[in-house]
């Protein structure tokens, strides 16, 4: 019994060292793309994820397993910057909504064709199969941890 949850730690393990590490080499081509427009990887995240429709901004950081405090700073930056703004919320008077404004799609725009770029080296690296597998097994992943986080 204790070898079979020795590798199940050893699993957990190895599968978490491999995410951070892929999370800093994420956000580190992250940050080169999001230079090309004046953002930061953090900038670019929280105005990508209001391009389509306004949301609050605990919406935005649910979508991202993160803290309310830090998307709200990073908003406020974006509003100071002219590169979003704040909109009524019909559903929540004090819970006003995050939209993207025409200069945060502007920016958004510049980091296209770099990032098309690199994802047509990743997709030619691994091969498309390949990649699907790879969104899937950490959409899984993802999924899995928040029905752990649910119980």
């Amino acid at each position: 019994m204790a070898r079979t949850e020795d590798r199940h730690s050893d699993l957990l393990t190895g599968t978490a060292l491999t995410v951070f590490r892929l999370n800093g080499q994420l956000l580190s081509v992250a940050e080169e793309l999001a230079r090309t427009a004046g953002l930061t990887a953090a900038r670019w995240q929280v105005l990508g994820a209001v391009t389509r429709e306004p949301l609050s901004v605990s919406a935005v950081a649910r979508r991202f397993g993160t803290s309310r405090q830090s998307v709200q700073r990073i908003a406020d930056l974006l509003v100071e910057q002219g590169l979003a703004e704040y909109r009524p919320n019909p559903a929540h008077s004090r819970a006003k909504l995050l939209a993207a404004t025409r200069e945060g799609l502007s920016a958004l725009r510049r980091i296209d064709p770099d990032h098309s770029r690199v994802a047509k080296a990743l997709v030619t690296e691994l091969g498309e199969e390949d990649t699907e597998r790879v969104l899937e097994s950490l959409r899984q992943l993802s999924q899995a941890l928040d029905r752990l986080g649910d119980g």
